[in-house]
């Protein structure tokens, strides 16, 4: 059975065996088509997601001789047509991104932080890097790539809390110290940087952080206001 690989750079194997794909628009329309598994997706969305506003004269017969390409590779019982466009026969197990989702609803219901962690962290470990790294550029990914990176994030987030919950300040503290630096603007992060750094006793640290966010939170909400208040001719 073949697994798909969104999580990183795109990939597709057999067993346990990378397969060679296609170049160019074949791989782009390969990604289109596992970021809406188990639909069928329209020529117009594809043309859209392979070229954005600047699709050619000939996108309309690129996107057939990708389809083609893609076909060869995968097989005829894998990616199909329909009177309403193309969509690929694919179980949701053998996709990555599918399995991730699963994962994390799993966490969300489960009865003990320890149990919330094991899911979390096998969910996490499913990305390989930046979703579809090795196509960041193409606009089907620049769509799709952020809402799906947030819920990585949350998903990270969420195993920091679990892990607080277990006890582990001290080892998640360094974790959150470096996601903050990362994600300077995620106030749920530094909460949890906060109480890890409390918990573990370095209180005059969390006291830092709280500081800085809060001169953070002023600073933003100060260039919001100054921003609505001015003159109409000088708003960006």
């Amino acid at each position: 059975m073949l697994a798909f690989g969104l999580l990183g750079p795109l990939e597709v194997r057999a067993a346990g065996r990378e397969l060679v794909l296609p170049r160019s628009k074949a791989r782009v329309l390969l990604a289109a088509l596992l970021l809406r598994v188990g639909e069928t997706v329209s020529v117009d969305r594809l043309i859209d997601d392979l070229w954005g506003e600047h699709a050619p004269a000939t996108a309309t017969h690129a996107l057939h001789n990708a389809f083609s390409a893609l076909r060869k590779v995968l097989g005829a019982e894998v990616v199909v047509t329909s009177p309403g466009g193309y969509a690929l026969a694919v179980a949701p197990e053998q996709l990555d991104l599918v399995r991730f989702r699963r994962l994390t609803e799993c966490a969300a219901v489960a009865d003990s932080p320890a149990g919330r962690a094991a899911r979390l962290r096998e969910a996490l470990q499913l990305w390989r890097g930046s979703l579809l790294a090795d196509l960041a550029f193409e606009p089907v990914v620049l769509r799709e790539a952020p809402r799906l990176e947030q819920l990585r994030l949350a998903a990270t987030a969420d195993l920091m809390e679990a892990e607080l919950d277990l006890g582990r300040h001290f080892e998640v503290a360094p974790e959150l110290e470096a996601l903050v630096e990362q994600h300077v603007f995620d106030e749920r992060l530094r909460a949890l940087l906060m109480l890890a750094l409390y918990r573990g006793g370095r209180q005059a640290d969390a006291l830092e952080v709280y500081r800085d966010t809060r001169a953070l939170l002023l600073d933003g909400l100060g260039s919001s206001r100054a921003r609505s208040c001015a003159p109409l001719n000088e708003r960006s």
